[in-house]
């Protein structure tokens, strides 16, 4: 008896106008489907994404900025200059790097310069250059050092140096006192002006954020009197085993 099979043949041309043919014969039926090769087609879809994905990343790359906390990559530069600004500062850390910000801290007393200041690199990489080939170089005739700053007080120790420095009676009457012991306090600072002097206040500077030393101090008086005395008694004297710098602020 004659069996009915059905070829279905599928055009690589459009998969959905398909043709069905039927024909006579004593085989059973079989399905027939021509599927349209796809190899080419899947490697571009592959060659594709392979390219897109090469060009996400290479804009990624360019676009790509140095994410480190900022404290990583701020520096702590001393014994510069007094007459050495911000922008003569971005200059010589330029050489060596690229420079986000560069702020000499200055006294609020006085106005001059508190000979350190503080340089932020673009990138860590910056900062391990300029670390390197900057400390302990000369600036002005002084070697400077340069290196990473100190970490943060915890905010009680922070708060307490701030209430200190608040404390500060400012005076027309006042010295400055330089080459100060990491160890003198302002209560050593007060005291041993006080042998001298009516001693209004003292307070000795440290870097911003920390309980580090600055390396200086500022003492004021009553009368321009007790500033000549002091001047005249303790520059050059000893104080915590360093020899003292007094001079008028």
């Amino acid at each position: 008896m004659a069996s009915i099979s059905s070829s279905v043949i599928i055009s690589p041309q459009n998969l959905f106008s398909s043709k069905i043919h039927l024909r006579i014969q004593s085989k059973p039926p079989i399905l027939q489907i021509n599927f349209p090769k796809f190899s080419c087609y899947s490697l571009n879809l592959k060659s594709s994404v392979r390219e897109s994905r090469t060009r996400l990343f290479a804009v990624a790359e360019e676009t790509s900025v140095d994410t480190s906390p900022e404290a990583a990559r701020r520096l702590y530069v001393g014994n510069i200059p007094r007459n050495i600004n911000n922008e003569e500062l971005t200059k010589i850390f330029q050489e060596h790097g690229a420079v986000e910000k560069a702020e000499v801290m200055y006294d609020k007393y006085s106005g001059r310069s508190r000979r350190f200041a503080f340089v932020t690199m673009k990138t860590v990489e910056d900062v391990n250059a300029a670390i390197e080939r900057l400390n302990g170089t000369e600036i002005g005739g002084r070697e400077i050092k340069v290196n990473i700053t100190e970490k943060p007080l915890q905010q009680i120790d922070l708060s307490l140096l701030q209430v200190e420095d608040s404390n500060f009676v400012d005076s027309p009457h006042k010295v400055y006192v330089g080459n100060l012991a990491k160890t003198v306090t302002t209560e050593t600072l007060k005291n041993f002006f006080s042998e001298k002097g009516k001693v209004l206040s003292a307070k000795v500077s440290r870097v911003p954020g920390t309980s580090k030393s600055s390396g200086y101090g500022f003492v004021s008086f009553s009368s321009q009197e007790d500033v000549d005395t002091a001047i005249s008694s303790f520059n050059n004297s000893l104080l915590e085993g360093q020899k003292i710098r007094v001079n008028k602020a």
